[in-house]
């Protein structure tokens, strides 16, 4: 499982924990989030995303 982090604010989302208060189920896969999914802190969408180095 990867992390991801927002370039604009640095939110991070964690595969392993999903996004509970996003009803994103723990192990959901950044890919198959949904296509208008936002950062929950500063609202830019998956685009302005980057995988997180280990």
């Amino acid at each position: 499982m990867k992390k991801y982090v927002c370039s604009v604010c640095g939110w991070e989302y964690d595969e392993a924990a999903g996004y509970p208060d996003g009803n994103i189920a723990p192990g959901t896969k950044f890919e198959d989030l949904p296509a208008d999914f936002e950062c929950p802190l500063c609202g830019v969408g998956k685009d302005e995303f980057e995988e997180a180095e280990a």
